[in-house]
């Protein structure tokens, strides 16, 4: 059970036990949603949970408890997340019941097996009685009940179409039998109960496969390890992780999993990241690198401080993400809903159409009788409940085990469209660690002073920019002191004061706007200085200016220049995408120069349009308008607070795992190793689990479709029935299983 919370709403999960198909599931929505306040609910019948949202003006404390009551009126088992994960997840979990069944239906269907080798023999009717009889009415007694509880909702499901089916092949049998005179008539016991053994085991397959379906979540919530080494006031103790508080340092020692977000204070180590991020390769950990619970500490013992810990850790976060997504319906569910509300009235009746054309038709009761019940045992609308949610699950697991985080299920049905990709530059196609490489001041000035003010300005930011001019500053120790009045400017720079002088940092372009030219004043050096700005820009470098606030007005200090490298495998990133169709497009706000270079290294076309260079922030999100007119289907990738409004405006939003925690809430799927080629592997998973998803809905449609008439007609047995709508569930489940396969190409 989780509880989060947003400005208007609570958020509600729980588990629900008991549900077979995908009458179900709109059963258990409708009863969660005319609880007071609720304002949606979504159930989810492969994962067998519900996420509640209800207004925070009528949330109680009891909130929680009339959910559950709504749950068990409704005729289902509500269950806390820790009493779903603590039932016995075992392969063989469940089995007992199928295996009583077949154990007493066996015997029931030998003089069928001996009938087809030409031996014509019959059990008594009083063995085949006790044989079907426990089946029928101890085993098949979830069956009844759940059907009863679907009438009384007024509503069907498959519980109710196997217990009338079912039973009209037991109370026929039993007529024959009481009205035969002591003949030996025909009997129909092992129908009945050789239906519900076959319908049992498909349930216990299906159960079995959903088990495997979430293996990655339950793969992520093992990476929690239960106990952390405290260093307190008397030396190193062994503590449980919940007792961990931000601030405490921790032992780890080698091989052993971090506990908890953190800093690293003393040693150096190797941290295997895989299972959270996708990369096969540990990575080296020096002082000061950033720790995250979860991964695997390598062979060296380090000391660490805890920055993060409980739900706001990357890890839980990670999960949230994959559980949200999973908990999640796909725009193309409301059809499947859709059908699901009608089936089981429709089916029924098919089913009274079917007894009265048969008899109609000359056939006797018997006859009609028996094919009425094969058309209520073929139908299932089981295959159409997991055929999108089974494919989702599986989908967004594997996509995480490799470092893609689907945030939600409109987004994993929509990537697959994307025919245009747009790239933040800074941090997304490129390294974004740009060192400063050329310091050019006024005639006259102190380089190293004006260094310091640049610095000091610059040391609150977090771009990539300002920390590149803090690292000049830090490799030349000097004394860098704090600014006062410090106000960041979105997309050109930074002004306050340093030692009472107000100083402007900042773009060339901010600086043409407040018209402080470079080739203007006295000195003629400042024309060079122009020609030398836009050899750097011609270079690729990016150029900003440090200005002085006067009392005649602003004046240039000092010009910076910034190289950055790009991201190794971009450029094959982008070959990638083009190669499957999709035009790419890097968007920045750096100069024409300096962003068509970079576009050029990466094998974009400026002259086509492929490199948008000078864009604001707040522009981001205009060009992402522009570039979807037409109909197209376009993805942002960025990875900075700029970037939020682009993501969030973008059909498709992809957050670099590296970046920001604003950005990575914006994009609908979050990157965790930063990698530009995991974009394409994002694109190829969500096209495989579209297909999927179709694969089964097509299936489990074309399989009612053929197998309804087939039964009305008389083609089909209700034993043949029974084994065609356990396969049906049992089918979908495995062909959304087969994503597991899945791995990014290259």
């Amino acid at each position: 059970m989780n509880t989060s919370s947003t400005p208007a709403l609570q958020s509600f999960d729980l588990s629900v036990g008991g549900m077979t198909c995908a009458s179900c599931v709109g059963r258990v929505e409708r009863a969660l949603k005319k609880v007071p306040g609720v304002q949606d609910a979504t159930v989810n019948l492969a994962t067998e949970s519900a996420r509640i949202a209800y207004a925070d003006d009528v949330a109680t404390a009891d909130m929680p408890a009339l959910l559950k009551r709504a749950v068990r009126d409704a005729g289902y088992e509500p269950r806390t997340q820790q009493q779903a994960e603590s039932e016995d997840a075992s392969p063989w979990s469940g089995f007992t019941p199928v295996a009583i069944g077949a154990v007493l239906s066996l015997p029931l269907m030998l003089p069928m097996i001996a009938e087809w080798l030409g031996v014509h023999w019959m059990l008594p009717a009083w063995v085949q009685f006790v044989l079907a009889t426990p089946v029928q009415f101890i085993l098949g007694a979830r069956f009844y009940r759940a059907g009863w509880h679907a009438l009384r909702a007024g509503t069907g499901n498959m519980d109710l179409l196997v217990a009338v089916g079912t039973s009209a092949g037991w109370g026929l049998s039993m007529w024959l039998w009481l009205t035969s005179g002591g003949g030996m008539a025909h009997l129909y016991f092992e129908a009945s109960a050789v239906v519900i053994t076959l319908v049992l085991l498909g349930k216990w397959l299906e159960a079995r496969a959903k088990r495997q379906a979430t293996t990655a979540i339950r793969a992520l919530h093992a990476l929690r390890p239960d106990t952390a080494h405290l260093i307190g006031v008397d030396g190193e103790v062994d503590v449980p992780l919940d007792e961990v508080m931000p601030g405490d340092r921790l032992v780890v020692r080698p091989g052993e999993r971090i506990p908890a977000d953190g800093r690293l204070l003393e040693g150096r180590t190797q941290v295997d990241e895989s299972m959270l991020t996708g990369e096969p390769l540990p990575v080296t950990k020096e002082a000061e690198a950033m720790l995250t619970g979860g991964s695997v500490n390598g062979d060296g013992r380090i000391v660490m401080q805890v920055s993060a810990v409980g739900a706001e850790s990357v890890l839980a976060r990670i999960v949230r993400l994959v559980e949200d997504a999973q908990a999640a319906k796909a725009p193309i569910q409301r059809l499947v809903d859709r059908v699901s509300a009608v089936f089981v009235p429709v089916v029924m009746v098919i089913a009274v159409i079917t007894l009265a054309g048969w008899l109609m038709a000359g056939a006797n009761v018997e006859t009609a009788l028996i094919h009425a019940v094969a058309v209520l045992v073929i139908a299932c609308p089981c295959a159409l409940g997991l055929a999108t949610p089974a494919a989702i699950m599986a989908g967004t697991g594997v996509a995480a085990k490799q470092g893609i985080l689907i945030k939600d299920a409109q987004a994993l049905e929509l990537a697959h469209r994307v025919d245009t990709v747009a790239f933040d530059k800074t941090g997304t196609l490129t390294v974004g660690q740009p060192r400063l490489t050329a310091f050019v001041v006024a005639p006259d000035a102190d380089e190293a002073a004006l260094l310091v003010v640049a610095a000091s300005l610059q040391s609150g930011s977090e771009h990539p920019l300002a920390r590149a001019v803090v690292q000049a500053a830090k490799e030349r120790r000097v004394a860098v002191p704090s600014p006062d009045d410090v106000r960041a400017v979105p997309g050109r720079g930074t002004e306050g004061e340093v030692n009472a002088v107000s100083y402007l940092i900042g773009s060339l372009r901010w600086m043409e706007e407040l018209n402080v030219g470079l080739d203007v004043g006295p000195n003629v050096q400042w024309g060079a200085l122009a020609r030398k700005a836009q050899a750097l820009q011609d270079e690729g470098a990016t150029v900003s200016a440090l200005v002085e606030r006067t009392s005649q007005g602003l004046a240039l200090r000092a010009l910076m220049a910034f190289g950055d490298e790009p991201k190794p495998g971009a450029h094959d990133a982008l070959a990638a995408l083009r190669a499957r169709g999709i035009r790419t497009v890097m968007i920045s706000g750096d100069n024409r120069g300096a962003a068509f270079a970079m576009g050029r290294r990466l094998g974009l076309d400026p002259d086509a349009g492929e490199v948008m260079a000078e864009v604001l922030p707040g522009d981001k999100a205009l060009k992402l308008a522009a570039l979807k007119d037409g109909g197209h289907i376009v993805a942002m990738v960025g990875d900075g607070v700029n970037d939020a409004p682009a993501l969030a405006a973008a059909d498709v939003g992809m957050a670099m795992g590296n970046g920001t925690d604003v950005a990575m809430q914006a994009a609908g799927v979050t990157l965790m190793r930063g990698d530009p080629q995991l974009v394409a592997a994002a694109l190829d998973i969500s096209h495989r689990t579209v297909m999927k998803i179709r694969q089964n809905l097509f299936w489990a449609f074309a399989y009612n479709v053929a197998g309804i008439p087939l039964a009305a007609l008389g083609y089909l047995s209700p034993v043949v029935a029974g084994a065609a709508m356990a396969l049906s569930s049992v089918s979908v489940m495995a062909n959304a299983l087969l994503l597991r396969r899945w791995k990014p190409k290259g």
